[in-house]
């Protein structure tokens, strides 16, 4: 172990952090190890007093205390805790230091079955069942997927569920009642006869009928704020989870605006923002969302950046860094082995968030532990500071937001005023003289009342008889 004690004195106690002047009482010290355990792991300092102030200890506190720890993690906890302690001499004083990782079979107890969780710099008991199921589901003892719904069998789709055997089993839908829920049963998708919660997801004919939050909530904002009162475009997408997928990145898709490409005008325009960007964040909402949590998925379309918001913050020890570097964990292990299968574009190989990023760096991701949220912001180059829409070679488009014509009506790009009353536009007629009399091509002249010369210039009299 190599810390800095003159930091960590000068920090002072926090949520990793401990200080003990004295170690004498096993069930105290066995709060503490269980706490840090439960949690992010976390180093105690004994001979430490809560003014940071180096107390010391003797050879004999020292031996002592070191059996005591052994002893404590490993008779007074359960399971076992792994921790290493090391005698530290600073300012000519001994101190131990005592390293508790965070554990990987958590929840953790005391002797007498109390389930201790870190909050700041102290620590408290485990009081909801809220709490209790995160630290079980952390540890994977429980999944929420396989949560038991008290819909039955015959809420299945049954020609969804027949296509989908006879296209990956390459079965036949079962003859009976019985035979179905033995099939479901054996496919991890019931339990006595009751749908869990991915049988619902996956096949169920109306599963917002029986689990009425797993579901998503799309808005499109005409500007960048979620205050506002005013909505482009706004859908409540239900169905079995591949139909909300497509219809989630539909939303998407149609709320996204097109940019020119090339230099033609008939070139079709291609979406601000790849496409596949989205493929893949909604696809990691919904299979690594926490279905014990009773809330909706949420897109929210701003005219600077899209947010995906997903309930449940990243599982047990991974962070931002780690997913982006490639790592994950399977928070609903039924509802991967399923859409892996083809009914969402999902391999299972970690790699989704690392592609993204390569295709679109312009992405933010932010683990919200205290909401137990998770949110990919995928924020628009398109799209200047004050909010106008810039195209890939130019600048903003329409930013003095000009009148745009709308009637169709003839446009004067020079400015010049226009004949709005169709009457005929002389630009550069050659044929009216300043006298606006109509000339011939070899300026002869036509008199007032529009008669006729010859090609000699000679009048026509008043009854437009010619002259020869």
């Amino acid at each position: 172990m190599k810390y800095n004690i003159q930091d960590i004195l000068e920090k002072g106690e926090d949520s990793k952090t401990q200080f003990k002047k004295d170690a004498t009482n096993v069930d105290s010290l066995a709060a503490e190890f269980v706490a840090f355990s439960n949690s992010r792991g976390g180093i105690i300092l004994i001979g430490v007093d809560n003014d940071n102030v180096v107390i010391g200890l003797t050879k004999k506190d020292v031996a002592r205390i070191n059996l005591l720890i052994s002893n404590t993690a490993s008779q007074a906890v359960r399971s076992p805790i792994s921790v290493i302690s090391e005698n530290i001499k600073y300012d000519d004083k001994i101190i131990i230091l005592v390293e508790v990782e965070k554990g990987i079979d958590a929840p953790y107890f005391d002797k007498n079955g109390i389930i201790w969780l870190k909050c700041g710099a102290d620590k408290r008991r485990v009081n909801s069942k809220e709490e209790l199921r995160k630290l079980f589901q952390s540890s994977g003892i429980i999944y929420a997927d396989a949560t038991v719904t008290n819909a039955g069998a015959d809420k299945i789709d049954k020609l969804r569920f027949r296509d989908f055997i006879r296209d990956y089993y390459d079965i036949e839908m079962p003859n009976s009642q019985i035979a179905l829920e033995k099939l479901l049963n054996n496919m991890n998708l019931a339990v006595d006869k009751r749908l869990n919660f991915a049988g619902v997801l996956l096949f169920a004919e109306l599963p917002q009928f029986i689990t009425p939050s797993f579901m998503v909530k799309a808005i499109s904002y005409s500007g960048d704020d979620i205050s506002s009162s005013t909505f482009l475009d706004s859908e409540d997408i239900e169905g079995p989870i591949d139909e909300q997928y497509k219809k989630a990145l539909s939303f998407i898709t149609r709320n996204l605006r097109k940019i020119q490409v090339e230099k033609s005008i008939n070139s079709v325009g291609v979406s601000e923002i790849p496409i596949p960007v989205f493929e893949e964040l909604l696809v990691n909402a919904f299979i690594h969302r926490d279905y014990f949590i009773n809330t909706t998925i949420k897109i929210l379309i701003f005219s600077n950046r899209i947010e995906i918001i997903s309930p449940g913050s990243l599982t047990s020890n991974l962070t931002v860094d780690k997913i982006c570097s490639g790592n994950s964990n399977i928070r609903n292990p039924i509802l991967v082995s399923f859409i892996a299968k083809g009914l969402l574009p999902y391999k299972g190989v970690g790699t989704g968030i690392k592609r993204v990023l390569r295709t679109y760096p312009n992405i933010e991701f932010k683990n919200d532990n205290y909401n137990d949220l998770f949110t990919a912001i995928v924020k628009n180059e398109h799209v200047n500071p004050k909010g106008e829409h810039v195209n890939s070679k130019s600048g903003p488009v329409n930013p003095k937001s000009e009148p745009i014509n709308l009637k169709n009506e003839p446009i004067n790009l020079k400015n010049e005023p226009i004949n709005l009353k169709n009457e005929p536009i002389n630009l550069k007629n050659e044929h009216v003289n300043s006298k606006s009399e109509h000339v011939n091509s070899k300026s002869e002249h036509v008199n007032s009342k529009s008669e006729h010369v010859n090609s000699k210039s000679e009048h026509v009299n008043s009854k437009s008889e010619h002259v020869n």
